[in-house]
């Protein structure tokens, strides 16, 4: 690499072309940082058609500038929604939207690189449903590739853009003959296939930006995470593993994907306003058209992309006998485990006491960091919020259809049409947080326990800076480290058993609080076990409000870069080919609450989050209903039906 002021070359010997790119602004004399910007790994022939690989550039290519994204509404991305930020804080970015010309990637990487280097790579798969973009500042990769420099284990990261919404997983039976007739297979998917054509580009050329084509970690969030479980389970990865490894954080992994059929019902209701008759109709119809309306669609089962069986293997199917057994009484809080009012010290796997017919395994998957954060139900906090008691369980009665069924959900979220408004957002949002989140993430680690991959399970229950909880993207705030933050600059003395040492400082310097005066001083993981939930309160400290209130902790400085430091380590250890911690299958690893880190118990993991209430009442409904149930909570009640 030549440096000229801020701005870096890069010669690409297999591509015979020259890269310009930028000194990265988190540049330091001792740790210099090159970033590469907007080069177009694949193009996109016609809509809806599958995208082709890029390989002929110009002898200079511009990297200096984030390419085009794919055409979405002008709104804030739902990360900055929800990481809580006033606008003057959110530095505001402008891309240019073109559908054919947004797939392009970013590459990260420490100055002085070569093709010799054969650094780890990290390909970041960006989550946001139907809009988001790679380039965000969100999760820019300079932070994480300094932090790797700094501790002497560099990498190189890679974001990249891809087709959202319709442009990325309109499917159906017109479109699938459409494409069928020049040669691509399946329909749908559009948006997979370009992440897998990024893959490619990294696999073939990121030997000449220092990389390692066979040392790849892809690794996302939300949505982007549930890709990466569908490129897990694919075809292609059967065939071709073009990563190493995965990270897989609060995946939006939805059970029923459509076939093309049942897809092509949804897409054909979404865009009936459109009034369009025909496939070229459908191509003609200006972007700005398809940004507005709603796809429900991100992956359709469409007898291509999916390796046979993957979703029996995925997914714990209920056996019949099973609906006998779930416990209908109402005192369920031995089962309901939550971590504020409960905690388990259970070890075993089976909490009931039986075992069920373990689904079949799909041998080959590769190792897997795997978990979700404490509240990630938080996204859909305004829905929740509208719902009344008894518009809940009529909605549940008619989607179970069921009585028993639905019973044994309302009695286990200990949800009635007595439930006080106060309560029924909460219990809603628990029962939706397990169905969409939390229990999917329990079954998919599960799932590549027994295809026999390494998997080394976490909770993130850290609260994010500015909402004072553990939501949906909080750990994004940690992993990326770019956003703004007023952090406190106390330095808060908590030392929990398992964590790296901490100087013993006096009790009056404690961070306050009951949670304080317990964890201020250095116990064993015994201890903590055998405290009162009275004493130990999940990641929310009783503050000494008259009323009783819960006071939102104060993440200061210690904290932050605590969590900050322990994640970013432990990511790029688990890239560099290293084992992030033990991970036996009797240990979780937690980030939070209030700056706790390490590896703790089988017995902690049921304490924070409800493993028992699964497997007695959720694994026998089926992970079909139960995620039938989540979505309808979180679209909220509609107009008159509170």
């Amino acid at each position: 690499m030549i440096l000229d002021r801020s701005h870096v070359t890069l010669h690409h010997s297999a591509l015979e072309t020259t890269f310009r790119g930028i000194e990265h602004a988190v540049s330091t004399p001792d740790v210099p940082i090159n970033q590469f910007r907007g080069i177009k790994y694949a193009h996109v022939p016609l809509r809806f058609r599958q995208s082709k690989l890029y390989t002929s550039y110009p002898s200079i290519v511009d990297a200096t500038r984030y390419g085009p994204i794919c055409p979405q509404s002008n709104q804030k991305s739902f990360e900055e929604e929800l990481i809580g930020l006033p606008d003057s804080d959110i530095p505001r970015q402008v891309f240019k939207q073109d559908e054919f010309e947004c797939l392009n990637l970013n590459i990260t990487c420490p100055a002085g690189v070569h093709s010799e280097s054969r650094l780890p790579v990290m390909v970041w798969i960006h989550g946001g449903g139907h809009r988001g973009s790679g380039s965000s500042w969100v999760y820019d990769g300079g932070a994480l590739v300094r932090k790797s420099a700094c501790i002497g284990k560099p990498i190189i990261m890679v974001t990249f853009n891809f087709r959202l919404g319709f442009f990325g997983f309109a499917g159906s039976p017109v479109i699938a003959e459409d494409n069928k007739a020049v040669g691509d297979d399946g329909v749908g998917n559009h948006g997979l296939r370009d992440q897998r054509k990024a893959l490619e580009w990294v696999h073939h050329y990121i030997a000449d930006f220092g990389g390692d084509p066979s040392n790849v970690t892809l690794f996302g969030s939300s949505s982007g995470a549930a890709d990466i479980v569908h490129h897990l389970y694919s075809s292609a990865n059967q065939q071709h593993q073009l990563f190493a490894r995965a990270i897989i954080q609060s995946a939006l992994v939805e059970y029923n994907v459509p076939d093309v059929y049942s897809a092509g019902w949804q897409f054909s209701r979404s865009i009936s306003p459109l009034r369009v008759t025909s496939i070229d109709q459908l191509r003609a119809v200006p972007p700005e058209a398809l940004v507005e309306l709603t796809c429900p669609l991100r992956a359709i089962d469409d007898g291509v992309f999916f390796r046979k069986g993957w979703r029996d293997a995925l997914f714990p199917q209920p056996e019949s006998e099973e609906m006998e057994r779930i416990p209908l009484d109402r005192n369920l809080s031995s089962l309901r485990l939550t971590a504020r009012k409960v905690k388990s010290k259970s070890r075993s796997p089976h909490p009931s006491g039986r075992i069920s017919v373990l689904p079949p395994s799909i041998p080959g998957l590769q190792p897997l960091i795997i978990g979700d954060c404490g509240f990630d139900s938080y996204l859909w906090s305004d829905p929740a919020s509208q719902w009344s008691a008894s518009g809940v369980v009529r909605r549940l009665r008619a989607i179970c259809q069921s009585l028993t069924k639905a019973t044994a959900l309302l009695n286990a979220y200990e949800i009635s049409p007595h439930t006080s408004p106060d309560d029924l957002t909460d219990r809603v949002l628990e029962l939706v947080n397990d169905a969409r989140v939390a229990w999917p993430t329990e079954c998919v680690a599960q799932a590549a326990l027994r295809s026999g991959s390494d998997v080394w399970r976490y909770v993130f229950d850290q609260e994010g800076p500015a909402r004072g909880i553990p939501h949906h993207a909080a750990d994004l705030i940690y992993l990326f480290d770019n956003v703004p933050l007023p952090l406190s600059p106390t330095h808060s003395p908590v030392s929990f058993d398992g964590d790296e040492p901490l100087p013993s400082l006096p009790s009056s310097q404690s961070s306050g609080g009951d949670v304080g005066d317990i964890l201020g001083k250095t116990r064993t993981l015994d201890d903590i076990e055998a405290m009162d939930v009275d004493q130990f309160e999940f990641g929310w400290r009783h503050g000494d409000n008259d009323d009783g209130s819960w006071a939102l902790p104060v993440v200061d400085e210690w904290t932050y870069g605590r969590v900050r430091d322990a994640m970013q380590e432990r990511w790029i250890s688990f890239a560099c080919g290293e084992r992030p911690w033990n991970g036996s299958r009797s240990k979780v690893f937690v980030f939070g609450p209030e700056g706790e880190t390490g590896e703790r118990s089988a017995g902690i993991f049921g304490g924070r989050r409800r493993r028992a209430l699964w497997d007695a009442v959720l694994r026998p409904l089926g992970m079909g209903l139960v995620q039938k149930v989540g979505v309808e909570l979180t679209n909220g009640p509609g107009l008159g039906a509170r």
